[in-house]
């Protein structure tokens, strides 16, 4: 069955280049316990203290002030068990403490790399780990991830909180293709309600001159009463003159 497990992470990683593959079989190759890497993280990307990841705006930059929190790199430690992650952490900065048991350290990787196999592992982690995998594979500088994330959203076969992340980094991720791959998840009548109202959330996130015409198409034309509510919910929220239209033409 392991050996089945690990054909399948690198079926999944057959469209990234040969060096992906290969970082998939170093980690296969540390067998039973923890294993580390560390990669480039995006810009914006830090760490205020233990436990905790911050995303910052680009108006928290100042020409005279410079923050405390500090950047990079992502630090992911994958504890394998029986040739799956049985869980995972987090980290940006600092450096790692010698561990207990067995540790294999892959240091520094490539970030695309790093992005493609902790996706490929994402959909075969229980209860909220594939989701937190999904995560730190956004934190990966220069990457590109919607994609991948748009295909898990999609999957019925994935557990509902990994593609919940999924759809939720689709909705920060930059360029409108993001924001059509969202409206086609709500759109989707065949899809899971509560994926299709995480989209529509998601959509909400998206900057205003690309989610808030989707938002109102959604809320006018949609068959699902409960993602009308919630477009309109969220159109509500977002203080923008063309969601006040809206909301005096439905009430009049």
């Amino acid at each position: 069955m392991r050996t089945n497990w690990w054909a399948g992470v690198l079926v999944a990683l057959l469209p990234a280049p040969l060096a992906a593959q290969a970082l998939a079989q170093r980690v296969q190759g540390a067998g039973d316990g923890t294993v580390r890497l560390s990669f480039a993280a995006r810009e914006g990307v830090c760490s205020r203290g233990p436990g905790s990841i911050t995303i910052m705006d680009d108006d928290e930059d100042h020409e005279e002030w410079e923050s405390d929190c500090e950047r990079g790199p992502v630090r992911v430690s994958l504890r394998m068990q029986g040739g799956r992650v049985a869980d995972s952490e987090t980290y940006v900065g600092g450096r790692w403490r010698a561990g207990r048991g067995r540790v294999t350290d892959l240091g520094l990787v490539p970030a695309q790399q790093a992005a493609d196999l902790l996706l490929a592992l994402a959909p075969q982690v229980g209860d909220d780990g594939g989701g937190d995998l999904v995560t730190a594979a956004t934190l990966a500088d220069s990457v590109v991830v919607w994609p991948q994330l748009l295909r898990m959203a999609r999957d019925s076969k994935i557990r509902e909180e990994t593609r919940r992340q999924a759809v939720f980094w689709l909705g920060q991720a930059a360029g409108d293709a993001a924001t059509k791959g969202l409206d086609s998840i709500a759109a989707d009548g065949r899809g899971d309600i509560e994926i299709r109202k995480q989209a529509v959330f998601a959509l909400s996130q998206r900057p205003a001159d690309e989610g808030v015409p989707v938002l109102i198409r959604i809320a006018r034309t949609n068959r699902h009463p409960e993602l009308r509510k919630t477009a309109l919910f969220w159109l509500g929220q977002s203080e923008d003159p063309r969601a006040l239209t809206l909301f005096e033409e439905i009430l009049r």
